[in-house]
């Protein structure tokens, strides 16, 4: 087979492609280039390739790259699109791969480009030519923003599998559950007037006020009614994100905008808290004389879970020496899980250097991880299932 280039060469490359992915047009970007090398790389490694635009973005990719047949085996997930930058903020340039302190430094080097080149530099390193159970590499687009390359996946029903990682940071910790997230806006349309007289309009900032007391009774009783020990913050929160309205102070405020997130405990409906909002707002409209209007900024995120007795739970918690655990920040674990595969999330780096300034990965979180990826291939894609019985059975 062609030789794949060194892990960290591998990783530069990877880090130079910039593919940002945004809701704001002039930031976001392809990630054509991501795709491209992973493809190449993969196919000279003896992966057939599968590399599909998404629906309505044809300049977005996901990449299935498959080793092997079966309808079992293990997929090796990640995102190929990063958040943008704060530009005069790095101490080095974002997209120049550079090693200071025995780190990593780079947009997208711990979140999460640099789990593709573990991958494959620990894919060059096994003998892989008799896979019992097939492996795939999963590359997708669009997860910092919208995961629409997730949602196509199961739009289309793609992958088959029975057990997924998907390697987003955790400083190696398996992940097993997370909130989902829900990012909504209410709309307050009022009557604009001269503020010298009440009367001559109809104040959406009043109006909002209301709105906004409704949905701190309601998150009160969110807090009350539903907690989940297994995580930090073990409730449902919903935050107040930014509020827009009015123009000047001596003008009626015609309208005012609530922009607000809520992460729900696995277990709970998004759509049902939407129908339990909408259904305050009616209330308001007629009391206030106003339209209010509730919409939705992104298409919701699920949460996610995976019973901690799974087979690869607890094959990383082996492989790791840590317990299993859960983490706020949403992930494609939920789309995978709907796609029939048990899902955890573990990989190299820290959430803590996601989504920052001089974003960077500790060299020390790289051979540990290649250490996991190889047990998981070992376990799930070269032991037969009389194998791995008879381990369980050890």
């Amino acid at each position: 087979m062609p030789a794949l280039p060194s892990l960290i060469s591998m990783m530069s490359q990877l880090v130079a492609s910039p593919s940002i992915s945004c809701s704001q047009a002039h930031w976001d970007q392809s990630n054509k280039g991501v795709i491209q090398l992973l493809e190449n790389w993969l196919s000279s490694q003896g992966f057939q390739c599968e590399v599909m635009p998404l629906p309505d973005q044809p300049n977005k990719f996901n990449l299935i790259a498959t080793l092997g047949t079966g309808d079992g085996g293990l997929v090796l997930a990640g995102h190929t699109d990063t958040v943008p930058y704060d530009k005069g903020r790095w101490k080095s340039d974002p997209f120049k791969l550079e090693e200071r302190d025995h780190k990593l430094y780079g947009l997208g080097s711990c979140d999460m480009k640099g789990f593709f080149a573990i991958v494959l530099d620990t894919v060059r390193q096994m003998q892989l030519s008799d896979v019992k159970q097939p492996l795939i590499i999963l590359a997708t687009a669009d997860e910092e923003s919208s995961m629409s390359g997730a949602r196509a996946l199961v739009d289309q029903n793609k992958i088959k599998a029975r057990y997924a990682l998907i390697g987003e940071p955790t400083s190696l910790t398996p992940i097993y559950a997370h909130k989902g997230i829900m990012m909504e806006r209410i709309q307050v349309t009022g009557q604009a007037g001269h503020s010298s007289n009440p009367s001559l309009g109809n104040n959406a900032l009043d109006a909002m006020h209301a709105v906004m007391s409704e949905l701190m009774i309601f998150r009160q009783q969110l807090k009350a009614n539903y907690r989940d020990a297994s995580f930090v913050i073990d409730y449902p929160t919903m935050n107040f994100g930014c509020i827009h309205g009015g123009d000047n102070p001596n003008r009626i405020c015609g309208r005012c905008e609530l922009e607000f997130d809520l992460r729900a405990l696995p277990g709970m409906s998004n759509q049902a808290l939407m129908a339990e909002i909408a259904q305050i707002l009616p209330r308001i409209e007629e009391k206030t004389g106003t339209i209010i209007q509730l919409s939705s900024l992104f298409a919701d995120v699920p949460s996610f879970y995976t019973p901690i007795e799974s087979d690869i739970i607890k094959a990383c918690e082996a492989l790791t020496n840590r317990q299993a655990s859960t983490v706020a920040f949403a992930t494609e674990g939920s789309f995978l899980n709907q796609l029939g595969m048990e899902t955890l999330i573990l990989g190299p780096g820290s959430i803590d250097q996601a989504h920052q300034p001089n974003e960077f990965m500790a060299l020390d979180q790289i051979q540990p991880m290649q250490e996991v990826i190889r047990g998981l291939i070992e376990r799930f894609c070269l032991q037969t299932n009389e194998q791995k019985n008879e381990e369980q059975r050890a």
